[in-house]
């Protein structure tokens, strides 16, 4: 949901939407003239048209692009108002812009357990007002979330609220500069009011150089900024019409030096938010997306049939590493899908417990709806995916969620043709005009990014005998002297995944580690069979790669990457270590056993995945006695469920 974009409908009316009729007649309108009079604009115009009248057409601007939604993507040129299936997101105020060095997957993982007690809800329209207690004036606000979990969202009906005139009235103008747009702008120099001229044309008749007035710049998705952000950098800029590069712009109305009465709001992705330094930051907030609720809310609204809401919502829960995913909104969209066509009476077929077969089963859905359209442009299924899947991880390994044109020509992906693309596999990979000038591309959500780059890695090996891990001009040649003359093993592929994700200093590749190893089961290559042509692989591949998780989960001394390994054995089938550990813990004997440091690991695993909430943790179930020095190596091994737990005995 979080990379949602609005209309561009020119027929959308401010005031004519089924959500503004329903509100009360005593309510003020944004674009009447009487909220408009009540509020003093100390601001400069240029040209004989009424300030009231440029003001308006600002604000109705602002409407058109950001008063209707499309859920996941563009779907038949029919969004819905955002006013209408809008639900408040989780948000809460963090102590720190601390960064984590986990997959986003694996932080949603960690928040599951946290209760709404422990944390500070802020409301996304009173994000810059102070908490009670909190005397300082708040200027800049950095908020974080991972993909999909509702920041793009939050800001979009933050400006809605505001341009409709409900909320944040103190504000005389928003500039909503989403970076994927900044980003065209990498290589011009220009100063403010020139790059506020590009996007806000209504800019022109204005003269915002007064620093007595409150203005509103949000800069939209940090992660996908392409700018360099040195704020080392001594250029300051103290006047608006003083020209420099955009990321010398940027910095200095961040920093103050520009209007330093501006408001600034920053959103960006986890991994990226300590691109702004700290001092700049006055308070950090985070988007958790759906809470326990709002879940179940969720479904209830999405399916119509109440009966196959609670179904899905009853399978859901069966499987908790799907239900925690589910504070991911479009995971939520993902999983619907799925699962409302997977439950229906005319269905056959294993209901998806895993990720890789959730998103398998979603590939093959979107793939039958491409088939019941007709395009002038024959690609075959697999030629799609295969060039999608080449850009999802070439664009992976660097960190890019968002792509331009060069981006797919680099691979092979003809610029024309993008919009085929685009509509063969709408609700993966889609096209955008962006919020005001020129073309984007992405995928709907990072998870489908992930699985797609694992296919591709796992096709190149099986179909095509290459290990895309290898580029050097030499592997090249082997490449082909294998192809001509051995198979590439499937064995050795995964364990250089492995090894690859275990050295991630940010677990970029966890996730697409466990889609890469889920796809290589029997069951998964059946279904992919259904689309492509498969070179299938046999068991013996999979029983090494187990062994060689089982060998590395000995080894390391990371608890975050040993959970990771046993999410991969998941998705492989083998539960025997879980299993092992679980009958410990239910006879009540694990203080008895003498564990290896993989049985160890396996405890902290079964412990954090459970679906108990983890109020006490007591340390007298797993020790057998007094002695301080065994205690203290138990402590030790078990510290990412203390650091969860609420209380420790």
């Amino acid at each position: 949901m979080d990379d949602t974009r609005t209309s561009r409908d020119e027929d959308f009316s401010p005031g004519c939407s089924s959500a503004d009729q329903k509100r009360s007649e005593a309510e003020p309108s944004c674009v009447s003239m009487k909220s408009d009079q009540s509020m003093e604009f100390p601001i400069m115009f240029k040209s004989d048209e009424t300030s009231h009248e440029i003001l308006n057409r600002f604000r109705s601007n602002l409407l058109k692009k950001f008063g209707r939604l499309y859920e996941g993507t563009v779907t038949q040129g029919k969004p819905t108002l955002l006013n209408e299936i809008y639900t408040e997101l989780y948000i809460t105020e963090s102590e720190s812009g601390e960064i984590s060095n986990e997959h986003e997957v694996r932080q949603i993982e960690t928040q599951s357990r946290r209760t709404a007690t422990e944390d500070t809800a802020i409301k996304c329209n009173h994000i810059f007002r102070p908490l009670p207690g909190q005397d300082k004036a708040i200027r800049t606000v950095l908020t974080k979330g991972v993909a999909g979990i509702g920041k793009t969202v939050s800001v979009q009906k933050f400006i809605l609220d505001w341009a409709e005139g409900k909320e944040n009235q103190d504000v005389q103008l928003i500039f909503p500069l989403p970076f994927r747009e900044i980003n065209r702008m990498k290589n011009k120099k220009l100063s403010l009011s020139d790059l506020l001229h590009v996007f806000f044309p209504e800019t022109k008749e204005m003269e915002i150089s007064s620093d007595e007035y409150k203005v509103l710049f949000i800069f939209d998705g940090l992660d996908e900024c392409r700018l360099s952000l040195d704020f080392q950098s001594k250029v300051k800029l103290c006047n608006i019409s003083e020209s420099a590069s955009v990321d010398v712009l940027l910095m200095n109305l961040i920093e103050g030096n520009l209007l330093p009465s501006a408001l600034i709001w920053i959103t960006s992705r986890p991994a990226a938010a300590d691109l702004i330094p700290s001092e700049c930051v006055h308070r950090v907030t985070e988007v958790r997306g759906f809470n326990e609720p709002q879940k179940e809310e969720y479904f209830r609204k999405r399916i119509s049939d109440q009966s196959l809401a609670d179904r899905i919502i009853s399978h859901l829960k069966s499987s908790r590493s799907l239900y925690i995913m589910c504070h991911i909104p479009v995971f939520c969209w993902i999983s619907a899908a799925v699962l409302e066509k997977m439950l229906s009476p005319a269905e056959t077929g294993e209901i998806p417990k895993t990720l890789t077969q959730m998103y398998t089963r979603f590939l093959i859905l979107q793939t039958n709806i491409k088939h019941e359209k007709d395009y002038e442009k024959k690609l075959t299924d697999e030629d799609m995916i295969l060039k999608l899947g080449k850009l999802a991880f070439e664009q992976l390994v660097k960190g890019n969620l968002i792509f331009y044109e060069e981006d797919l020509r680099e691979c092979g992906i003809d610029v024309t043709e993008a919009s085929v693309y685009s509509g063969l596999c709408s609700q993966i990979f889609r096209e955008e005009l962006g919020l005001y000038q020129g073309k984007v591309f992405c995928f709907v959500h990072l998870s489908i990014q992930e699985h797609l780059a694992a296919l591709y890695v796992h096709l190149s090996c099986t179909n095509h005998n290459r290990n895309v891990f290898d580029q050097s001009w030499w592997s090249t040649i082997r490449d082909w002297l294998l192809f001509m003359f051995k198979h590439v093993s499937l064995s050795e592929l995964h364990q250089r995944a492995v090894d690859e994700a275990l050295q991630s200093k940010n677990g970029h590749l966890d996730l697409f580690l466990r889609f890469l190893l889920g796809l290589s089961v029997e069951s998964h290559q059946i279904l992919l069979q259904q689309i492509m042509t498969l070179n299938r692989s046999s068991s013996d591949s999979n029983e090494k790669t187990v062994e060689f998780i089982k060998e590395k989960i000995r080894t390391i001394d990371s608890p975050e990457k040993s959970i990771n390994l046993f999410h991969c054995l998941n998705e492989l089938g083998d539960r025997s270590l879980l299993e092992e550990i679980q009958r410990y813990l239910k006879s009540g004997t694990i203080k008895k056993a003498k564990l290896s440091s993989s049985q160890w690991s396996a405890v902290v695993f079964v412990l954090l995945t459970s679906e108990e909430e983890l109020n006490e943790f007591r340390l007298d179930k797993f020790v057998k006695g007094k002695d301080e020095h065994e205690n203290m190596k138990v402590l030790q091994k078990l510290l990412p469920v203390i650091k969860e737990s609420r209380s420790v005995q």
